[in-house]
């Protein structure tokens, strides 16, 4: 039998985490090596943003993130903030642009975000082992031995940068959380985050045709709201507005959507009752609204065609479909769609500034894997940027 490959320190995953923390442990001396499955590190960043990745936000904060312990992220962020990886894009002359809502995109291609990481990598003599699938990991007094199919490798420490089960066709998969219940680690349970919504039948056969109108709004659900764009879909709903608050989302919960924000829709009809009597309900609502909408929304109230025929309750309950429609989604589209994952290993087995597992030392988990997710807009890489720097420096 060969005998391992033997590094300071093995990292599982080479995405977003494992590679920061991978150039981050290299440029400390540490011998590194990153065990991929994929033939190919980082394919969510190269999919992300459109090709462009959204690699971090100019507005983060703790308050961007959702953890059954909302402190636990406020000192990896702290300490490797979005100005450091800023600094660190700037440093590779890597052109980028602001989009909207400090939103950070490559003016180029992904790929010069992947290339930058390898090349850090590089700098700290890391070794990647892409296309490596994993039968097994052990605990012993020498460290973690890993044993692949291209052989056993062996660290003092072992970093779980593997992600969540979000977007299955990159490779992602629930693997970090096994090993984590392998070393008597408990699990939040996970779910899909930043994913579209879907409707019932009911719902779906009065709303399919609108599959493709897009719609500014602020959606509530649970006391948290999102003022972003909505587009509705063949499925149910989607766009950022509702890939935001489906983190917030519970089965069984009604999201209330302000389709007209802003603006008081009854007040309105009102006034064009008054000035316009002869106008169609739908022709008054397409003042406000998209077309097919407003159409939607008039076939949806009922009664007199004519705005001058309606009364007061009826305009009321119009309003309300365009102010205050309250929608209870069947389900979301899952981990298909989902951009990220909710839960993961418990933030309370981790130490919050080295994320080292408090039971077992010199094993570490970084990013997706953890209970950490950020809000839509490059805080999820951020998060990654911040955790696998924070492990790189203590591994």
């Amino acid at each position: 039998m060969m005998r391992p490959l033997v590094y300071d320190v093995v990292i599982l995953g080479g995405g977003a985490a494992g590679l920061m923390c991978a150039g981050v442990a290299g440029a400390r001396g540490r011998s590194v090596a990153i065990i991929e499955q994929a033939r190919r590190p980082a394919e969510k960043i190269r999919i992300s943003g459109g090709g462009r990745c959204n690699f971090t936000n100019l507005h983060t904060t703790p308050a961007n993130f959702l953890s059954r312990n909302p402190h636990f992220c406020k000192s990896a962020l702290s300490g490797y903030t979005q100005h450091d990886f800023i600094a660190l894009v700037e440093k590779h002359r890597i052109a980028f642009h602001e989009k909207t809502r400090g939103q950070l995109f490559c003016d180029d291609s992904s790929q010069r975000i992947i290339d930058m990481l390898l090349d850090e990598c590089a700098a700290g003599g890391v070794v990647l082992h892409p296309g490596t699938k994993i039968s097994s990991i052990a605990k012993g007094d020498d460290g973690f031995t890993v044993v692949t199919d291209r052989g056993a490798m062996r660290g003092q420490s072992l970093v779980v940068a593997t992600g969540g089960p979000s977007i299955p066709k990159m490779g992602s998969s629930g693997f970090g959380y096994k090993v984590a219940e392998q070393f008597g680690l408990k699990i939040v349970p996970p779910r899909a985050a930043l994913v579209p919504l879907t409707f019932d039948e009911t719902l779906l056969a009065r709303s399919r045709d609108l599959a493709g109108v897009s719609v500014e709004t602020v959606v509530s659900c649970n006391g948290t709201q999102f003022d972003e764009a909505m587009l509705f879909t063949h499925r149910g709903l989607s766009g950022p507005a509702i890939l935001q608050i489906s983190s917030y989302w519970r089965d069984g919960d009604d999201v209330e959507i302000d389709m007209a924000p802003g603006v008081d829709v009854f007040a309105a009809l009102k006034d064009i009752r008054r000035d316009h009597p002869r106008q169609e309900l739908a022709t008054a609502l397409m003042r406000l609204l998209p077309a097919r909408l407003a159409q939607m929304i008039a076939d949806s109230g009922g009664g007199a065609a004519r705005i001058a025929d309606m009364p007061d309750r009826q305009l009321q309950a119009v309003a309300d479909l365009v102010n205050r429609w309250r929608v209870r989604p069947r389900g979301t589209e899952g981990y298909r769609t989902a951009e990220v994952t909710l839960g993961g290993v418990d933030t309370a087995e981790l130490s919050s500034k080295t994320f080292e597992a408090r039971a077992v030392p010199g094993l570490f988990f970084v990013g997706e894997v953890i209970d950490v997710t950020g809000h839509l807009g490059g805080f999820n890489f951020q998060w990654a940027w911040s955790s696998g720097f924070a492990a790189g420096r203590n591994v």
